[in-house]
């Protein structure tokens, strides 16, 4: 295994369920994702502007390559209706080959 990884697991969250399914749809179709799973509804709690706050959120979860990672995050930002968005992303170290050689075809350009 090379030294950076080749794949990822990729996290945001929002705030509904029509949101979400928005924002997964749109990575996979346009290759930048091959899966995108969503859970929810989640309990967030976290500080904003000074204040504690609790909201309820949907978590995407992305399964792409490093090489889309760049595309995938500016997808996300323009589409993400939050100021700050978590754009969370996790190298995978390893993996079935039959799924990963799935996610490198679908996120081929």
């Amino acid at each position: 295994m090379t030294d950076s990884p080749r794949f990822l697991t990729v996290l945001t969250t929002t705030d509904s369920e029509e949101r979400a399914r928005h924002l997964a749809a749109r990575a996979v179709e346009s290759r930048l994702a091959a899966c995108a799973q969503i859970d929810g509804p989640l309990t967030s709690v976290y500080r904003w502007e000074g204040e504690v706050t609790t909201d309820t959120e949907w978590r995407v979860t992305y399964k792409t390559t490093a090489a889309r990672y760049d595309a995938l995050e500016a997808r996300i930002r323009a589409e993400h209706t939050y100021d700050t968005p978590e754009i969370i992303a996790l190298p995978l170290s390893g993996g079935s080959a039959e799924y990963l050689a799935w996610v490198a075809a679908e996120t081929r350009e």
